[in-house]
């Protein structure tokens, strides 16, 4: 099986601020450096980011990553972000990073309009307005960003494709991929996101010698998996998933489950199961473990 390999991102930078325009995108920014590993805040007074900054950056307290978001609803205050920022930046060079989230007018419009929010600025100002006021204020720190994304044609995918490219960041974990084995009778699992049904094979239930074991049973695995049209499945099956794997990876998935089902969960299922996770641990990237959930312990 060929070996596939993610692309490496470069190291990812131990602090990062997050600033921008209202609705553009900021709240899902930062869940996407949560989920690579950073310790996040919102709206953190701006009087106390270098005391937060100094946490990753001199590596204190077990804290190797954090963020901040910044934004309007720090009010006055955030005139003092430029000075704090270049301070900052002076001190640990790349390893602070300033990311900007902005979009046209009209995207913007439209978002507040479908969450029917008010616009942070508020003070009796329409949302138009709001918008042309923020913009203003932020300027000076839209001057100061090492990256501005424009997220008005993102989806929420792509944008946190955006921020894992910019910081630097990767995966705090690998994909993690469960195999999991199921029998149909007793349903589909709920939370399954690929499912193949194996009852095609030839069944050990109606074998007497194989019929009490389950799929982890070497001689039931091997009666499974001996024709030629479970090999061409296992083949097929392992090219699709290789294909898959990394398309899952590059769109930041977290985890995968792949449930394989037969009539009743004991032979067929869990024989395929435990062969196919074999194989997709060859498979760079990710954590992979095996449940059978309807197998009783022999």
């Amino acid at each position: 099986m060929a070996r596939v390999a993610p692309r490496r991102p470069p190291a990812a930078a131990p602090f990062v601020v997050v600033t921008g325009l209202s609705g553009a995108g900021k709240s899902h920014a930062i869940r996407a450096l949560e989920d690579l590993g950073y310790s996040c805040v919102d709206n953190l007074p701006i009087a106390l980011i270098p005391t937060f900054a100094d946490l990753p950056l001199r590596d204190r307290d077990g804290v190797r990553r954090a963020a901040v978001v910044v934004d309007i609803r720090e009010g006055r205050g955030l005139s003092r972000f430029p000075a704090v920022y270049r301070r900052l930046k002076k001190r640990a060079g790349r390893g602070v990073r300033l990311i900007f989230l902005e979009s046209a007018d009209s995207v913007l419009l439209r978002r507040f309009s479908e969450t029917r929010r008010p616009h942070p600025l508020g003070g009796g100002r329409t949302i138009a307005e709001g918008l042309a006021e923020e913009r203003r204020l932020l300027e000076p720190i839209r001057q100061l960003a090492d990256e501005v994304i424009d997220t008005s044609a993102l989806t929420v995918h792509e944008l946190r494709r955006r921020i894992l490219e910019t910081t630097g960041g990767a995966p705090a974990a690998p994909l993690s991929v469960t195999v999991l084995s199921f029998g149909f009778r007793r349903g589909v699992p709920e939370d399954a996101d690929l499912v193949l049904d194996v009852r095609f094979l030839p069944n050990p239930h109606f074998v007497p010698g194989l019929r009490r074991w389950s799929g982890r049973n070497a001689r039931v695995a091997r009666y499974v998996l001996r024709t030629k049209v479970a090999g061409r499945f296992m083949t097929l099956t392992t090219a699709l998933l290789e294909f898959l794997v990394p398309r899952y990876i590059e769109e930041g998935k977290t985890y995968l489950t792949i449930a394989i089902g037969c009539t009743g969960g004991r032979h067929r299922s869990v024989a395929i199961a435990e062969a196919l996770a074999v194989r997709l641990r060859r498979i760079e990237g990710i954590r992979v473990r095996v449940r059978h959930r309807d197998v009783m312990e022999e």
